[in-house]
């Protein structure tokens, strides 16, 4: 997994690519958490994400909870097909908040 840290006025997009399994998802959960701790809004770009594993989703639940808990902004956008599928079996799709594109994500935050 690879990733990028872009900053658009206040809000942070993280932008993950690669598969996010149970090797990679440490790393995914200390970007995120990092992302978090800035008490920005956050952005996570998964369209470069081919394939997701429940220790990365477990990842992106973590960040979004501690999202909530600082009252900070958290958001997926440009969801893979792969990772949307994945967010759909777990029903996740119901629980984040996903945008098309980062555009749209910076349009609500």
């Amino acid at each position: 997994m690879e990733h990028e840290i872009r900053e658009q006025g206040d809000v942070l997009i993280a932008v993950l690519s690669g598969d996010i399994d149970l090797e990679q998802a440490p790393t995914a959960r200390k970007v995120l958490l990092e992302c978090v701790g800035q008490g920005k809004s956050v952005l996570v770009d998964l369209s470069g994400v081919g394939y997701i594993d429940s220790s990365g989703v477990a990842s992106l639940v973590e960040a979004y909870q501690a999202a909530r808990k600082t009252k900070s902004g958290f958001a997926l956008v440009s969801v893979s097909v792969g990772a949307m599928r994945v967010l759909e079996l777990a029903r996740l799709n119901k629980v984040f908040t996903i945008h098309d594109t980062i555009e749209a994500g910076l349009e609500a935050s």
